[in-house]
C-alpha cells in the first residue's frame, strides 16, 4: 500500500486505544480545575503574530525561531498559538473581563504550536491543560495555583515530580541582575552562542534557559536571581512559601529556574520528572504581573500554568500508571435478515436513549461474523434476533463474561434488559464488597 501522504513530521494520531485514556485524564483536570473555580475558555488556534512577539517576548526561543507565522490572504501576519496565556489574557481585555469580579479563573485544553526538533516529549504539534488567574497580586494565589497542579498530579497516582519554585523579581529589581548578567556574560561572550550574544545586548535572563549545552556549562556560574530580588518580591516570595508549608505541599527553591517567556515575574515553579529524559518539565508557569499592560491593557496582576498532555501520558506510562478499563459496549445485537435488522435498530435507539451502548450490525456480515466481531469488541453481552424470535416473541440475552443466558420477551425487551443490568450490578458489589444489597435501597 502507498499512501499519498503521511503525518507531518513532529505531530502524531492518536488512536482509539489511546484516546480515552487522554480523554480520562483531560476531563480529570477539567474536574479539579472546577473545584478551584475555574472555567473553562476557548480561544482561536491562531492569532496575530502582534499577541506573542509582545507578549511571549521577542528576544525568547519560541518568537525567534519556533512560531509557525505566515501572512494570510489578506497580508495580515498570523501566527498558530505556540502557547496559551498570550491569547486568553487577549480575551480578558478584548471582552472586558476585567469588568467582572476578580480575580477571574480560566482553564483551557489547547493545541499549541512549536517548530523544534521533534524528540520524546517533544512535538511541533502539542497539546496543553492550561489555568489563568487574571487580576490578583496575592501571594496566596501563587500557592493555591501551585496546589492545582498539585492536586492535579496526586488524583492520577503520577508519582516522583519534584516541584522547584524561584522568584524572578519584579522589573525594578530585575534591572540590578541584569546588569551583575551582563557583566558576567560578557566575560564569556566568546564561547556564547549567537543567539546569546543577541540575547545579552537585549535580555541576558534569556542566556539562562538557552539549550545550548555550551551556554548551559557557563550559565550555571551565573549570579542568582536570589541575590537581587528587591524587599517586597523576597516577602511576597516567603509568603508563598508559608502558604505552600501550610498545605503540606514539598517544594525546593532552585535559583536557576527562569521560565522560557518574556512575561513572567516574581514567582516561577515546575514540576519536574527524572523518568521521560530530556524533556522533564511535565508543568510549568508562575506570575506575569506586566502582560496585560504589554498588550495594551490596564495593569492586572495575572499568573498561571500549561501542562503538557503528552508529556504527562509519557510518564503515567513510564510509571504504568493505573487508568481506567476502556468502556465496553453493553450489548450487541446479532440480527438475521432484514427484519430482525430494523428490530435491531428500534431496541439499539431506545437503549442508547437511556444510556446504554448498543451496536448492530451494520456491514451486512453473516450471524456467525457478527458474533466473532462481537468477541473482537468484547461486549457484555449479546442477544440474536432472527424470524423465529420475531415469531416467538423471545430472545436470549448471553452474558459474554460467564457464559449464563437470560429469556426475555421481545415486547418490552428495553425494559427487562435495564432491570438485567441493575441485577447484575447489584451482584457485582455485593459480591466484591462481600455484603448483601437491596435494589430498592438505590434508588
Amino acid at each position: 500500500m502507498a499512501l499519498v501522504t503521511k503525518a507531518i513530521k513532529g505531530t502524531q494520531d492518536l488512536l482509539p486505544a489511546d484516546s480515552y485514556k487522554t480523554r480520562y485524564v483531560e476531563q480529570s483536570m477539567l474536574d479539579i480545575a472546577t473545584k478551584f473555580g475555574y472555567k473553562e475558555i476557548r480561544t482561536p488556534v491562531f492569532e496575530h503574530t502582534e499577541l506573542f512577539s509582545r507578549g511571549v517576548g521577542d528576544t525568547t526561543d519560541v518568537v525567534q525561531k519556533e512560531m509557525y507565522t505566515f501572512d494570510d490572504k489578506g497580508g495580515r501576519s498570523i501566527t498558530l498559538r505556540p502557547e496559551g496565556t498570550a491569547g486568553a489574557m487577549r480575551a480578558f481585555l478584548e471582552h472586558g473581563l476585567f469588568n467582572e469580579p476578580l480575580p477571574q479563573k480560566v482553564s483551557y485544553l489547547t493545541s499549541c504550536y512549536r517548530y523544534e526538533k521533534p524528540q520524546a516529549g517533544r512535538l511541533r504539534e502539542f497539546h496543553q491543560f492550561g489555568v489563568e488567574c487574571l487580576g490578583t497580586a496575592a501571594p496566596a494565589a501563587d500557592a493555591e495555583l501551585i496546589a492545582l497542579g498539585h492536586e492535579i498530579f496526586s488524583y492520577l497516582g503520577v508519582e516522583g515530580l519534584k516541584l522547584e519554585i524561584n522568584s524572578i523579581g519584579c522589573p525594578e529589581c530585575r534591572k540590578k541582575y541584569h546588569a551583575a548578567l551582563r557583566e558576567y556574560f560578557e566575560s564569556k561572550k566568546d564561547a556564547l552562542c549567537g543567539t546569546c550574544l543577541d540575547r545579552l545586548g537585549r535580555n541576558p535572563m534569556r542566556i539562562l534557559d538557552c539549550k545550548s549545552p555550551e551556554c548551559g556549562e557557563i550559565a550555571k556560574g551565573a549570579p542568582k536571581v536570589l541575590d537581587y530580588i528587591c524587599e517586597d518580591c523576597s516577602a511576597h516570595f516567603e509568603t508563598v512559601k508559608k502558604h505552600l508549608d501550610a498545605m503540606n505541599i514539598p517544594y525546593v527553591v532552585n535559583p536557576t529556574i527562569v521560565r522560557g517567556l518574556d512575561y513572567y515575574t516574581r514567582t516561577v515553579f515546575e514540576f519536574v520528572s527524572t523518568e521521560i529524559g530530556a524533556q522533564g518539565t511535565v508543568c510549568g508557569g508562575g506570575r506575569y504581573d506586566g502582560l496585560a499592560e504589554e498588550l495594551g491593557g490596564a495593569k492586572t496582576p495575572s499568573l498561571g500554568f500549561a501542562l503538557g498532555i503528552e508529556r504527562l501520558m509519557l510518564l503515567m506510562q513510564a510509571q504504568g500508571t493505573p487508568l481506567p478499563e476502556e468502556q465496553r459496549t453493553d450489548l450487541y445485537i446479532v440480527s438475521m435478515g432484514e427484519a430482525a435488522n430494523v428490530a435491531a435498530a428500534k431496541i439499539a435507539a431506545s437503549l442508547r436513549e437511556e444510556g446504554i451502548s448498543v451496536q448492530y450490525d451494520v456491514a451486512g456480515r453473516s450471524v456467525k461474523a457478527q458474533m466473532k466481531f462481537a468477541n473482537k469488541l468484547g461486549v457484555r453481552n449479546t442477544v440474536v434476533i432472527g424470524d423465529s424470535e420475531l415469531e416467538s416473541g423471545k430472545i436470549i440475552v448471553k452474558d459474554m463474561d460467564g457464559g449464563e443466558s437470560v429469556e426475555m420477551e421481545l415486547d418490552g425487551f428495553e425494559d427487562s434488559y435495564q432491570s438485567y443490568l441493575i441485577q447484575n450490578a447489584v451482584k457485582d458489589i455485593a459480591g466484591a464488597d462481600g455484603f448483601e444489597v437491596n435494589i430498592s435501597d438505590l434508588f
